[in-house]
Order: structure tokens, then C-alpha cells, then sequence
């Protein structure tokens, strides 16, 4: 017991449970001061949540709670309770919709809260909810008064929707955001509110909209700022955005028209389309000719069965290649118009003879109605009519697409798609008449074969009203039947793919030497890094001015600023556009604090990523008792008999080259990830015979270190010099970095050089904030730094420099999208380390903690 006893006592008993208390009281600190900075929104929060948990939040509050809460036509008209607009948006009427609409609430309401105040925030939840509720209701009687069919449907419909505040509240707050996200929070918040009136049609979703555009109004009035109008982004991508939601939009509402338990929209028929809610076999239904519309119809207006997944995949795979065609649109890809209008023609034109918009001639003699019904028919033809306006649409604007496939690509795609659906089709026809006898409830021919065989092939609801003729009873006829338009689909879809993957860009012969010729007019400290393998350049058309950039992903990210001989900048603006024309985010990385006010007044983000540290040659002293430290290094290396020699890799003799390989591979063997790129030069780079380089020599002959060093130009002649390659003997004398530098000033000062960068550490600088005041991409970068800094050391460097008290230049990251950040981050790891592999990515960030 003695023995047990010693070890309990042992045991660390305490650090576990305290531990634990301190992250629990993190935790709760965290929230405290959430609710403390977001009051309304968390009272908003709590309101919701228990009047769930009492009410119910499984399926919503009983009968009594919602005639007395719930709003809408009869409740405020008729049953005079005239406080419902209100405490409607603080009920649910499923655990799912309560679940989205507290996290929509904790984001968006907190955002728009953290964007205008407190005191604003309650008076735009509150506002807008009672006009867009009012608003609408007001609607609905004017509909009911004169005979409305979508007024008469939804009269007696009672509401909950917390979203209809959110929505509003949110509209009014995103005029105190910056000019990018305010286009497109109102882009987002109107599509979607439209999205789901046209197909799902609930009062609440006229509620919803009507709430948002009152909030757009409110947001005006309460703020008190001039907004300022920028260019964010070019109106070629704009274009592009808004068509692509609108793509987005014809895609997902029929998913929207299909959750819905009541479809009421104009566009619910095209969701009701790819429902597969069929009657049963053999129920003919074509009771859907134009002005001869029932209520029947709208319920029976489907296939006559259904049967298998593949019918149900044939409904779902045209909306695929919307998608595809969406994601096309964003890129700026021509193909992706092209297919956008090709799925959207067909759409309008099945609607149109479905529902008997353009009747066969069978049915051209059928039995007319009179009127009750007619604006079900109108319905119907916006059903028709929207794809086809979409398409127009697309086709007309197909200039600002201006990413063209190659015909190669393009003639491949069109034969794969041509050859599949004729050798599916055959395939159909063929099994079909092997089994014509006994295949089928009847015994069919070519001719019925044939006149099938284009059915196949679109979603099964599409389908002609007539009577199904035969249906398919063995095996191999269920399969065929059902599943060659699957596979045609398919076909369609993942052929796609590749068309609209962007091609690598490659230099066309000449550029390297072009771009070269316009360095020597002018730069900045890093401008030379452009002639680097991995770089293109793109050419000023106005100006004497080059760009380079490197395309990773969707972004393209440059390596520094313009260089010629005047950089002027419009210069910035006429790149962006380059770059947007072919569906690139830009991003000038490492470019001067100078540009930051041309970036803002463009409305573009700007963030500090490095400090370059540069000295004066001309005044260069060593006097006082800051550089002790360097003057000590100075001695310590001559007493050593260490010599500074200033020479290029051309000149140097073949043991020496093979020192400086050696030591670069001593370096290199030390770093558990591989040698960084992009902007850090390595042992090819000082191969360039422009590139000078100081090596530090014993008296033996054997280097102890090296630096290399990028010139600066101007009007043709070398005004400054970078440095960029330091590597040092393993076991050399401590300080030997110190000495080359300073042997490097002093003869850049005899030589008349004005400055002398000492570059920048990447992802280092002294100019960083509280956490409050860092923004997402700030983290992203700290998280890379703080992950790269045991292997790299860049802070560590960049406290180095301090020796030489330099002057601290910022260099900025300007982006024109928040939204592109993650992609940004990643094109920032792949341009540092090209090569780095999972097991380095995945030791890097455990490397961190």
C-alpha cells in the first residue's frame, strides 16, 4: 500500500482538472465577450432557441401559438392581430429550420451588428420586418381582391420566418460594408431571396424579399459615410459572377420547388418536372395544353411512372452540367456559355411542348377553357419562357467570356458527345429488336424503336403526354430502357471537365529577352527576381512596362511590381483586367506601400506581408554602440584572415563554384522541406552573369560564406543592389554573415550605388496588430510564418537585419476578392514550395504546435 501510495502521490493529479477548468473558462470567456460585443444578436439568439425548446423544436409551435403568433394574410387582415409581423420571426417550424436559422443568425446578424451597432441593427431587424411583412400581405389582398390565383392559394397560409428579419437586417448592414462585399452580399442575398419566390412561392418568401429590399433602402438612410465608388473588379467579371448565379439559380430551384411541402411559384412546374410524383402506369396525363389548364394539372403535369434510379439520375444530370457550365462562367470560359445555352434551349423547349405552349397537331383541336385558369398557363410559359431569356442572355454577352477553348479540345468534346448518343441510341434499338417479341408488355418494331428512342434520353418527365406505348419486362430491356440516358449524361457531363480546366501559360519566344530589356529602365528591389524561371510576363500595351506573374490555380500572383521605364499606376489596373479576361483572381504580391492608395481607391484589399530593410551606402558608418555587434564580427573575421571578394559565378574557379554547391546542399540536407522558390533565389539563380556575389575566403582557400546580390536599374544603369542568397559554412566562425554585408556596403559605397536592400524576410514584418485587429488572410499568413519560422527562421532573419539599423519599407499583398483568400493562401504555399509533399505539409503544420 506504501508503494501505491508513493505513486498516487506522484501522479500529476492536479493538471489534468486544472487543465481542463482553464479551457473551459476560455471557452466561457470567449462567449462572455461574443455576447458582450454582439448583445442584440445573442438576446436574438436566445429568444429563438427557448421559445423552440418550449414550443416544440421538432415540428413547430401547436395550433394555439401559431394562431396567435404566426403572420399572414388572415391573422393581420382578417383576425386584426396586428403585432404578428413581429413575433413571427421568432418561431421555427422544424428542428432543421431552427438549427439554420440560429447559425445564419450568429453569422449574419453578428456580422451586420459588428458592421453598424447594436442600436441599428435592432431598429433594421425590426424595421424591415414589419414594412416586407406589411408590404406583402398588402400584396396578397390586392391579389385576392381581383381574382389572383397565386393570392387565392396562399390566403390561409399562417408564417414563421426569423429569416425575414435576418434578411433585412443584413441588407441594411452591408451599406457600412467595403464596395466589394456590398455588391455582393446584395447580389446574394436578392438572388437567393428570388431563387426561392419563384420556386417554392411562399408568402413568407415574398416577405422575405420584400423585408431585404426595405433593408437595402434602410441601410442608405442610416449610414452616414459618402460610399465611394471604386473599381472593385472589372465589369467583365461582374458579368460574370451575376450570369453564373443566375446559371446557379436554374440549376439548385428545382432542388428548392422539390423540399418544398407547398409549390406555389411561377417556376415550381420545372421542379414539379424533375420530381418523378407521377401517376400510376397507364394514367395518361395530358391534360396540359395551353388555356386549357386545371388544378389537376398541376399536381399530374409528370410522367405516368417512373422506375429505377435511372430515370431519376436522367432528371438530375442536366442540372450537372448547369453546374459544370456555371463553374465555366466564373472561369471567363467561352465553352461554358456555349453549354449554358445549349442545356437552357433544351429546357425551354421541352417545357414549351410539354405543356403544350407549342401543341402537337393531335392535340391542336383539344377542349379550351375560358380564363379562371389562364394565369396557371402563364405560369407555365414563364416555366418556359426563363431558360430561353437566360440563353439570349448568355449568347449576347458572350464577349466578356473571352477564354476561348482550343478547337481541338472543343472538336473532341462535340465527337465524344455526337458519337455516344448515336451509339447509345443504336444500342437501344438493337437490344430492342432482339427482344422485340419478348422483351416488352407487347411485341414492338423498329418503327415503335425509333420513335422512342429520343425519350431516352431527356428527363423522364419531359415525355411526350401520350400514353406510354410498351414497357420493358426482362432484365436486359429494364436495363437498356432505363439507363442509356444515364450513361449519355454522364457522357455529357465528364467530358466537360477538361474543356473547361485552364491551359498552362506559356512565354512566347522572345518575351524573356523583352522582358529583360525593360528591367534595365527601372524597378523595384525585387523586380529582378522576374527573370526567374516559372515567371510569364505580361506587357503594358499603353506603356514602356512589363508585369510578371506566375498562374497557380486561379490566381496569379506577381512577383512584385511593374518595372520599365515609367510604371505608372494605371499600369495596376490595365493588368487586372488582363487577368480578369482570363478568369484569373490578381494579386500583386510584394509591391511597394506606395501603391496601397491607387489599390484602395480601386476597392481592393491590402494587407503587409514582408519589411524590406534597406541601407544607404553613401551614409554608411559604424559608429556608436548599436553596431557593436558588426564591428566585433568584422574583427573576428579578419583576425580569423577571412577576405571578402566581390565577383560573379562566372568568374569564380571550379573548386570555388563546387564550394558554394557544397555548401548550398549542406544547407539544404538540414531543412526537413525542400528549398523555397518564388521569391528566394537558390544556386541557379546566381549563375546570371548580371548577379554579383560577395564571398567571405580563409586564407586556405575554403568559402565560409555567400550572398548574392540582384541589381537595381535605372534609366539602364545599376542604382542598388538586392540581397538574396545567404548560405554559410556549417562550423564556420559566428558573424561571417555580418562581415559580407558589411564588406558588401562598403564597396557599394565606393562605388557610387545609392541603396542596398537587405530584401525582406518573407511573411515577416514588425507591423502586426492585436488578434482583434487581424484579418482572416493576416492569420493564414502568421499560421504559414509561425509553421515555417523553426525550419526558415524569416523572423529570425529579419531580427538579423536589425543590426544594420535599416530603414523598414513595407511590401503589400493587394487582392481584389476576400472571397478568394483561401486560394490565395494555397497558391502562396505552392509558389514557396513547389515541390513540397504530403508528408511535408502534413509535418509542417505539426511542426507548428
Amino acid at each position: 500500500m506504501s508503494g501505491t501510495a508513493r505513486g498516487a502521490a506522484k501522479r500529476p493529479i492536479s493538471r489534468p482538472d486544472s487543465g481542463g477548468v482553464g479551457r473551459t473558462a476560455g471557452a466561457l470567456n470567449g462567449i462572455a465577450r461574443l455576447v458582450a460585443g454582439r448583445p442584440f444578436t445573442s438576446s436574438v439568439v436566445v429568444a429563438i432557441l427557448t421559445l423552440a425548446l418550449v414550443t416544440g423544436p421538432l415540428n413547430g409551435p401547436g395550433i394555439h401559438v401559431r394562431s396567435w403568433a404566426g403572420t399572414g394574410f388572415e391573422p393581420v387582415v382578417e383576425g386584426g392581430r396586428w403585432w404578428t409581423p413581429l413575433t413571427s420571426v421568432f418561431f421555427t417550424d422544424s428542428l432543421f429550420e431552427l438549427l439554420t436559422v440560429l447559425i445564419l443568425a450568429v453569422l449574419l446578424l453578428g456580422w451586420a451588428e459588428r458592421l453598424m451597432g447594436t442600436r441599428r441593427t435592432a431598429l433594421a431587424f425590426a424595421a424591415t420586418t414589419i414594412v416586407g411583412t406589411l408590404a406583402g400581405i398588402g400584396l396578397q389582398a390586392l391579389g385576392a381582391r381581383g381574382g389572383e390565383l397565386w393570392a387565392h392559394g396562399v390566403i390561409e397560409l399562417v408564417t414563421f420566418d426569423p429569416l425575414t428579419a435576418i434578411g433585412g437586417a443584413i441588407a441594411a448592414g452591408s451599406a457600412f460594408a467595403s464596395a466589394l462585399w456590398r455588391r455582393r452580399i446584395r447580389v446574394l442575398i436578392v438572388l437567393v431571396s428570388v431563387m426561392f419566390l419563384l420556386y417554392s412561392g411562399q408568402p413568407d418568401d415574398l416577405y422575405r424579399l420584400l423585408a431585404i429590399l426595405a433593408g437595402l433602402g434602410l441601410g442608405v438612410l442610416l449610414h452616414d459615410g459618402r460610399v465611394s465608388r471604386t473599381w472593385v473588379r472589372s465589369s467583365h467579371h461582374e458579368v460574370r459572377v451575376l450570369l453564373a448565379s443566375v446559371v446557379l439559380i436554374t440549376a439548385l430551384g428545382p432542388v428548392i420547388a422539390l423540399l418544398s411541402s407547398s409549390r406555389f411559384g411561377p417556376l415550381a412546374p420545372i421542379g414539379m418536372l424533375f420530381s418523378n410524383e407521377v401517376p400510376a402506369p397507364g394514367d395518361v396525363v395530358d391534360r396540359c395544353q395551353a388555356f386549357a389548364v386545371t388544378r389537376a394539372c398541376v399536381r399530374d403535369v409528370t410522367l405516368e411512372r417512373i422506375n429505377g434510379l435511372g430515370p431519376i439520375l436522367v432528371s438530375v444530370l442536366p442540372l450537372l452540367v448547369l453546374l459544370v457550365a456555371a463553374y465555366g462562367l466564373l472561369r471567363g470560359r467561352r465553352f461554358g456559355v456555349w453549354l449554358a445555352v445549349a442545356v437552357n434551349l433544351l429546357l425551354s423547349g421541352l417545357s414549351a411542348v410539354y405543356f403544350g405552349l407549342l401543341p402537337l397537331p393531335a392535340a391542336a383541336s383539344g377542349p379550351r377553357t375560358s380564363g379562371r385558369y389562364a394565369e396557371l398557363t402563364v405560369d407555365f410559359a414563364v416555366s418556359a419562357l426563363l431558360p430561353l431569356v437566360i440563353a439570349v442572355v448568355l449568347i449576347a454577352m458572350r464577349s466578356h467570356f473571352p477564354v476561348l477553348a482550343s478547337s481541338v479540345r472543343l472538336r473532341r468534346y462535340l465527337l465524344i458527345v455526337v458519337i455516344a448518343g448515336l451509339s447509345l441510341a443504336a444500342l437501344y434499338v438493337s437490344v430492342g429488336w432482339v427482344l422485340r417479341e419478348t422483351g416488352f408488355t407487347r411485341p414492338v418494331g423498329v418503327e415503335d424503336l425509333l420513335n422512342d428512342v429520343v425519350e431516352r434520353f431527356i428527363p423522364v418527365s419531359f415525355l411526350r403526354r401520350e400514353p406510354v406505348g410498351y414497357l420493358p419486362t426482362s432484365a436486359l430491356g429494364t436495363m437498356v430502357y432505363h439507363n442509356v440516358g444515364t450513361v449519355f449524361w454522364l457522357i455529357v457531363v465528364l467530358a466537360a471537365i477538361p474543356v473547361m480546366r485552364d491551359d498552362s501559360t506559356r512565354n512566347r519566344g522572345g518575351d524573356a529577352a523583352r522582358a529583360r530589356r525593360l528591367l534595365g529602365g527601372g524597378g523595384d528591389a525585387i523586380s529582378f527576381m522576374s527573370t526567374w524561371p516559372g515567371n510569364s510576363y505580361w506587357f503594358d500595351p499603353v506603356d514602356e512596362v512589363a508585369v510578371a506573374y506566375r498562374v497557380i490555380g486561379r490566381i496569379a500572383l506577381t512577383t512584385g511590381g511593374p518595372f520599365g521605364a515609367a510604371p505608372g499606376h494605371d499600369t495596376l489596373g490595365r493588368f487586372a483586367r488582363f487577368c480578369d479576361d482570363n478568369g484569373w483572381v490578381p494579386v500583386f504580391y510584394s509591391i511597394d506601400d506606395g501603391t496601397r492608395a491607387r489599390f484602395q481607391s480601386m476597392g481592393w484589399e491590402t494587407m503587409v506581408v514582408a519589411e524590406e530593410t534597406v541601407l544607404r551606402p553613401q551614409q554608411w558608418e559604424m559608429t556608436g554602440k548599436k553596431w557593436q555587434d558588426v564591428r566585433s564580427s568584422i574583427n573576428r573575421a579578419q583576425r580569423a584572415g577571412i577576405r571578402a571578394e566581390w565577383t560573379t559565378y562566372s568568374e569564380l574557379p571550379l573548386a570555388t563554384a563546387n564550394q558554394l554547391s557544397e555548401i548550398s546542399e549542406q544547407w539544404i540536407a538540414e531543412k526537413d522541406l525542400p528549398e523555397m522558390g518564388f521569391t528566394l533565389g537558390g544556386l541557379d539563380e546566381l549563375r546570371d552573369p548580371a548577379v554579383r556575389l560577395m564571398l567571405a575566403i580563409g586564407d586556405d582557400g575554403q568559402v565560409e560564406g555567400v550572398t548574392s546580390w540582384l541589381p537595381r536599374y535605372r534609366n539602364g544603369e545599376v542604382v542598388g543592389w538586392t540581397l538574396d542568397f545567404m548560405r554559410r559554412r556549417p562550423g564556420s566562425i559566428n558573424g561571417v554573415m555580418e562581415f559580407l554585408i558589411a564588406e558588401a556596403a562598403i564597396r557599394m559605397r565606393a562605388d557610387g550605388v545609392e541603396t542596398m536592400s537587405l530584401s525582406a524576410a518573407p511573411l515577416a514584418h514588425t507591423a502586426r496588430g492585436g488578434d482583434a485587429d487581424r484579418s482572416v488572410m493576416d492569420r493564414v499568413l502568421g499560421f504559414m510564418s509561425a509553421s515555417l519560422e523553426p525550419v526558415y527562421g524569416f523572423r529570425s532573419l529579419l531580427a538579423f537585419k536589425r543590426k544594420f539599423q535599416p530603414e523598414y519599407h513595407p511590401l503589400i499583398m493587394a487582392f481584389p476578392d476576400p472571397v478568394a483568400l483561401p486560394a490565395i493562401g494555397v497558391a502562396l504555399v505552392r509558389a514557396y514550395l513547389p515541390g513540397i509533399s504530403m508528408r511535408q505539409a502534413a509535418g509542417l503544420a505539426r511542426g507548428r504546435g
